[in-house]
């Protein structure tokens, strides 16, 4: 204490207090010390250096305290009317929680009651880390005599015995012999209301440097915001799986997450983590720690998805009952975020009330591909249209990559062993052929099961809806085809039903001669005839010719943002374009039910 000059005695009006320089020429202080600053005028000074003499000050910032002794955020930085720093050390700062480690330390103040001018010292202890209200931390004497805290002390610095500050005295609550205890506020309570503070005081895991930055990057993120420096996405990435979860409602702010996860988080490598993830994203796609550069075979895939999965199945509750689960996959691992038993009118509110809160439970620099894995008959569901929210009309397809897969596929261990081998072949890249359906095939399902095993196939087309072929719409599903596309509306077309009922009509005549001629007044549709599915799928080959499989997500959101700004959107051929992909390795663990069916 003999070379802490920083101590201040703060005057206005008729009203005397402590304080601390905390900078060249910012004083901390309590509000109500200097709540007469409007009627008179503040001065401080140094009772280590009365030489500088009374020197004035103005109140730059203010906790938002109301008057009442109860009222938080009585806090008050004062700016001193200096031309040049003035000639003192700042005081230091210990870490935030060393008021309340164990064995509680002695705490000194330097205060000036009345009758002391030039100060005098009380001294006291924290009594729990437990905040009263959220904001203070009760005091009691640390003998039972000596000096009380009092008026006079109010804006005090509390310091452990080596000088070193740990909070701000701001209220005595009693002096009588049988009630000697006070309050004061502790650094990361100040920091909330001056969060100047937080760049003076040591950081878990951050050295100085990196304290400076870790500030720095908040200053350059809020100034020039990046794409992808989600505030809620960056602590979950830093806290970990095991860490304490989002708050409710999460951070409105990088800064708010920065302050979380130094104040609140216990440990001492989220920060660093925090600092580090923030650097990738703001100062170029730098690599994260644990993490490795791809090798040219896995750069060459396509990205590496990250999975937003909403799982969707028949409870067992009734015909309109089904469980809705919402997940996040993270390092290969899934995190639940939800999950509920709903009629299958309340599954679309649902889902938009969960898929931002599955957002950011990925890594920062995730890749997100929202999938929803459906029970069969749902496949055709119009999800990438569904509305990202209440008050975002975007539609979820044009929002994020959006696939759906089939739920009995999804959980098949015969279909999962076979897609992952057939997606390895799919890794040398290049686009891939489209297998294709067409409107109106003759072709049985026994003999496209066959073609779609003999070519190998990695992308089949399908010119109509599942309804209008479910047959071979499900040997598409059960084949370890991993990428199958088809438009959600349509039916067959006119000229295909027409030869549909002429080859009825002429395998089922008496004596019907060869399945290749047609029976008298009967004809085969013309090549030139206008077909929208034929016309689908050309579209569609061409579309994806040189596109990696991997990058269809991608590809097919880009067409749907297309199909919504054209100036007609449901006569763009892509509009209801539907896009089963299937990686397995997206998904390493698909996990049981979160919810009992009957539950």
């Amino acid at each position: 204490m003999r070379g802490a000059a920083w101590h201040a005695r703060i005057a206005c009006g008729d009203v005397v207090g402590s304080g601390f320089l905390v900078t060249g020429r910012l004083v901390l202080t309590c509000a109500h010390v200097v709540r007469k600053r409007d009627r008179a005028p503040v001065t401080v000074g140094f009772p280590h250096a009365r030489e500088l003499g009374e020197v004035s000050a103005t109140v730059v910032a203010h906790g938002g305290w109301a008057g009442a002794d109860t009222d938080p955020g009585d806090v008050a930085v004062l700016e001193l009317a200096v031309d040049e720093d003035v000639p003192l050390a700042p005081a230091r700062f210990a870490p935030h929680d060393a008021a309340y480690t164990e064995p509680y330390p002695k705490l000194v103040s330097y205060g000036f009651p009345q009758d002391y001018d030039e100060g005098t010292l009380a001294e006291y202890q924290a009594v729990s880390a437990q905040l009263i209200a959220g904001e203070w931390l009760e005091l009691v004497t640390w003998h039972d005599h000596g000096q009380p805290i009092v008026e006079g002390f109010s804006g005090a610095a509390a310091t452990l015995p080596d000088g070193r500050v740990v909070g701000m005295v701001t209220a005595a609550l009693g002096t009588s012999p049988e009630v000697r205890k006070g309050r004061m506020l502790p650094l990361d309570v100040l920091a909330r209301y001056w969060p100047g503070l937080a760049e003076l005081v040591p950081a878990p895991g951050l050295g100085d440097d990196g304290r400076r930055r870790l500030y720095d990057l908040l200053r350059r993120a809020a100034a020039d915001p990046v794409a992808g420096c989600d505030p809620n996405r960056l602590y979950l990435d830093a806290v970990g799986p095991f860490g304490p979860p989002l708050p409710p409602g999460g951070f409105p702010s990088l800064r708010a997450a920065a302050d979380y996860v130094r104040w609140e988080v216990p440990d001492p490598g989220a920060l660093p983590r925090f600092t580090d993830r923030l650097a990738g994203l703001h100062g170029g796609r730098t690599e994260l720690p644990g993490r490795t550069a791809p090798d040219a075979a896995t750069a060459q895939a396509g990205p590496a998805w990250s999975p937003v999965v909403v799982e969707i199945d028949h409870s067992g509750a009734g015909p309109d009952q089904v469980t809705v689960e919402v997940s996040a996959y993270r390092d290969g691992r899934r995190r639940p975020v939800g999950a509920r038993r709903l009629p299958r009118t309340g599954v679309r509110a649902y889902v938009q009330s969960r898929i931002d809160e599955a957002v950011a439970h990925l890594s920062p620099d995730a890749d997100e591909l929202v999938t929803f894995v459906l029970p069969r008959e749902w496949l055709n569901e119009a999800v990438a249209h569904w509305e990202c929210g209440a008050d975002d009309s975007t539609p979820l397809g044009c929002a994020y990559p959006l696939v759906v897969t089939d739920r009995a596929r999804h959980h098949s261990g015969r279909l999962r062993h076979q897609l992952r081998k057939k997606w390895q072949k799919l890794d040398t890249g290049g686009g891939t052929e489209v297998h294709r359906v067409e409107c109106g095939t003759r072709e049985r399902p026994p003999s496209l099961r066959k073609r779609l095993w003999d070519g190998d196939a990695r992308l089949a087309g399908f010119a109509a809806p599942p309804t209008a072929a479910r047959p071979l719409f499900e040997v598409g599903l059960n084949v370890p085809v991993p990428v199958l596309l088809w438009p959600r509306t349509g039916a067959p077309c006119a000229v295909h039903e027409d030869a549909h009922r002429a080859e009825t009509a002429r395998t089922d005549a008496p004596g019907a001669g060869s399945p290749h001629t047609d029976p008298p007044g009967t004809k085969s549709p013309r090549p030139d005839a206008s077909c929208p599915g034929t016309a689908f799928l050309d579209q569609l080959t061409a579309s994806i010719a040189d596109v990696p499989p991997a990058e269809l997500p991608r590809h097919v959101m880009s067409l749907r943002l297309t199909a919504e700004a054209a100036d007609e959107p449901e006569r763009h051929w892509a509009r209801h374009l539907q896009l089963l992909w299937d990686d397995p390795r997206c998904f390493p663990e698909t996990g049981a039910s979160l919810h009992s069916p009957v539950a």
